[in-house]
C-alpha cells in the first residue's frame, strides 16, 4: 500500500492561497457548528518521523477557536501511565462534547515505535489491537468523530529532513537514534505500518493516508478530509434527531424477548438459596481470621504491583455498604479507595458513560472498589429510559471489551451481585425508617424504585448472563442474612488473590 504511493504530488503557492482561503473560514465554522450540537471530535497524527506531523496540526489549528481545542504530544509513556491499563492515558484524554482533541502521534505508539523498538512484547500486540479497535468504535458509535491521519514519506525524504534537522543545533535535538535507526530499517518499520493500517482501516474509523513530500498538498488534502468528516457528522446529527427522541421512549423489555430467553434469565436470581445463613458467633470467628488474611494479601498485591477492581451492584439495603466496610477494615488506607458512583454529573454527561470509570481505576498495586458501577447503563439508566435501546444493547459488549483490556493488563476484576428477596428489603427499608441514625439512607426513590422489581430483576438477569465472563465473573452473594453475605465476599475475594498469586509463582517456576 504505502510503496505504491504517489508522493511526487505537490502543489503551487497559488493553488495553496486559492484553496486554502475557502477550507479555513469553513473549518471554523464546522467547530462552532461542532461545538453547538455537543460534538467532540479526535483528530490522530500519525506518520513517519520527520513527515510534518506539527508542521500540520499549527496548520490546522490556525483556523480553529483556541478555547475549543487541546493538543497531546503522545511520546514514551510516563511513570504513573505506566502503571495502568494501555488505554487508560487516553480516555483519560478524551475531548468533551463540543470540543477538539489533536494527538502528535496516539494509541498507535504501541503497535508502531513501541513495536519496532521492543517494548510491546510479541505476545502483547493482539490485545493492544484489539484494545485500539474496541476504544476507537465505542467512542464512533458514541458519537465521537474519530479522524485518523498517516502522514507518508519515503525513505529518502526522511534521510534528508533529518540531516537538515541535525545541521542545526537549534533543531538536531528533533532527531533522536530511534529516528534514525528506523530510517536505516525503513523497510522493516514500513511493514509494520502497513500491518497496522490493514488491521485498523474500519469503516466507523478509516485511516487517510496523505502524501506529505510537498507541506502544501499535505495541509490542503488535510483540511479537506477533515472538512469532510465533520460534514458528514454534523448531517448525521441532525437527520438523526428525531429518531434518537423515538428511542429514547422507554422499552418494555418483554417485548423484545423471546419466551426461550426469558426462560434462561430467570433461572439466574431464581435458582439463589437465600437462607444461607451464620449465626453471629461464625461469622466473627470468619471475620477475624479473613480480615487478617486480606490485611496481608494486600500487601502482597502492593508489593507484587497488582492492581485490583471490585465491583458492588444489588438491590437497594442489599448490604453493599456493609460489605465493603469489612473488606476494607484493616486494609491499608493508602493502597484502596472507594468510589461511591451515583448519577453522572454536568460534567461527566459530556463524555461517554465509561470515561469517569476509567478514569477512576487503579494504578498496579492498589485497589479501587466501586459501590455501584458501570452497570448503571444496563439497570437504571436502561429501566428508567435515560439512554436509548440501541446504546444499553450495546453496553453488553463495550463493558465486556473495558474489562478485558483491566485483565490483559494485570488487574484482578472481581464483581459481586447483592442479592436479597423483596420481603428482606421491605423490613430493611422500615428499619432504616425508623432508626433515626439511619434514615438518611432511605429516600421517597427507593421506595419508587420498589413498584418496578420486577423490571429490574430481568435487566439485572441479563446482565448477569452477558457480562459474566472467565476473566471478569459474576459473584451472587445470598443478602438476606447480612452475616452470610459478608463473609462470602471477604472469602471470594481472598481465594481470587491467592489463585492470582499461585498462578505468579507457577509461572516463575
Amino acid at each position: 500500500m504505502l510503496e505504491k504511493l504517489d508522493l511526487t504530488k505537490s502543489l503551487s503557492k497559488t493553488e495553496y492561497k486559492e484553496k486554502m482561503i475557502k477550507l479555513e473560514p469553513k473549518l471554523g465554522k464546522l467547530q462552532r457548528e461542532c461545538r453547538r450540537l455537543g460534538i467532540p471530535v479526535m483528530i490522530a497524527f500519525e506518520g513517519y518521523g520527520a513527515s510534518g506531523k506539527g508542521v500540520q496540526i499549527a496548520e490546522l489549528i490556525r483556523a480553529l477557536d483556541p478555547r475549543g481545542f487541546e493538543v497531546y504530544a503522545v511520546k514514551n509513556e510516563t511513570e504513573e501511565e505506566r502503571m495502568h491499563p494501555f488505554m487508560w492515558r487516553f480516555w483519560t484524554k478524551l475531548p468533551a462534547k463540543g470540543r477538539f482533541a489533536i494527538y502528535d502521534s496516539s494509541w498507535y505508539r504501541k503497535v508502531l515505535v513501541d513495536r519496532f523498538e521492543k517494548k510491546t512484547k510479541k505476545k502483547d500486540i493482539e490485545e493492544a489491537f484489539h484494545s485500539i479497535c474496541s476504544f476507537e468504535e465505542q467512542l464512533t458509535t458514541d458519537g465521537m468523530v474519530m479522524i485518523k491521519i498517516f502522514l507518508a514519506i519515503d525513505q529518502e525524504e526522511q534521510k534528508k529532513r533529518f540531516d537538515q534537522l541535525r545541521e542545526s543545533k537549534e533543531t538536531a535535538w528533533r532527531v533522536s537514534e530511534g529516528d534514525l535507526k528506523r530510517n536505516k530499517k525503513f523497510a522493516k518499520y514500513q511493514a509494520m505500518n502497513e500491518e497496522m493500517l490493514g488491521r485498523t482501516d474500519t469503516e466507523y474509523a478509516p485511516w487517510h493516508i496523505v502524501e506529505a513530500t510537498d507541506r502544501r498538498f499535505a495541509t490542503v488534502k488535510i483540511y479537506t478530509i477533515v472538512n469532510q468528516m465533520l460534514e458528514e457528522q454534523i448531517k448525521k446529527v441532525l437527520e438523526n434527531d428525531a429518531k434518537k427522541a423515538l428511542e429514547s421512549q422507554i422499552v418494555d423489555v418483554k417485548e423484545a424477548e423471546s419466551p426461550g430467553e426469558r426462560k434462561l434469565e430467570e433461572s439466574v436470581l431464581a435458582k439463589v438459596d437465600l437462607s444461607l445463613s451464620y449465626t453471629k458467633e461464625e461469622y466473627k470467628k470468619r471475620l477475624s481470621v479473613l480480615q487478617k488474611r486480606i490485611e496481608l494479601l494486600h500487601g502482597e498485591l502492593y508489593r507484587r504491583r497488582i492492581p485490583m477492581v471490585i465491583g458492588f451492584e444489588g438491590w437497594d439495603a442489599g448490604g453493599k455498604g456493609g460489605a465493603i466496610r469489612r473488606l476494607t477494615e484493616k486494609m491499608d488506607p493508602r493502597g484502596y479507595v472507594v468510589h461511591p458512583t451515583a448519577s453522572p454529573n454536568e460534567i461527566e454527561r459530556d463524555y461517554h458513560y465509561l470515561w469517569r470509570f476509567w478514569t477512576d481505576m487503579p494504578k498496579a498495586g492498589h485497589i479501587t472498589i466501586f459501590d455501584r458501577t458501570w452497570y448503571g447503563r444496563v439497570m437504571v439508566e436502561r429501566i428508567e429510559g435515560f439512554c436509548t435501546k440501541q446504546e444499553w444493547q450495546r453496553a453488553y459488549k463495550e463493558i465486556n471489551d473495558m474489562e478485558h483490556d483491566l485483565v490483559s493488563a494485570g488487574a484482578i476484576v472481581l464483581k459481586f451481585w447483592m442479592q436479597i428477596d423483596k420481603e428482606e428489603q421491605e423490613r430493611r427499608f422500615k428499619a432504616r425508617q425508623e432508626n433515626p441514625d439511619k434514615q438518611w439512607k432511605i429516600t421517597e426513590e427507593d421506595w419508587r424504585n420498589r413498584e418496578k422489581w420486577d423490571l429490574y430483576e430481568e435487566a439485572v438477569n441479563e446482565m448477569l448472563i452477558r457480562t459474566s465472563t472467565p476473566d471478569a465473573p459474576w459473584v451472587v452473594v445470598e443478602g438476606n442474612c447480612k452475616y452470610y453475605a459478608r463473609i462470602k465476599v471477604l472469602e471470594t475475594v481472598v481465594c481470587a488473590i491467592e489463585k492470582r498469586l499461585e498462578k505468579e509463582k507457577g509461572e516463575r517456576v
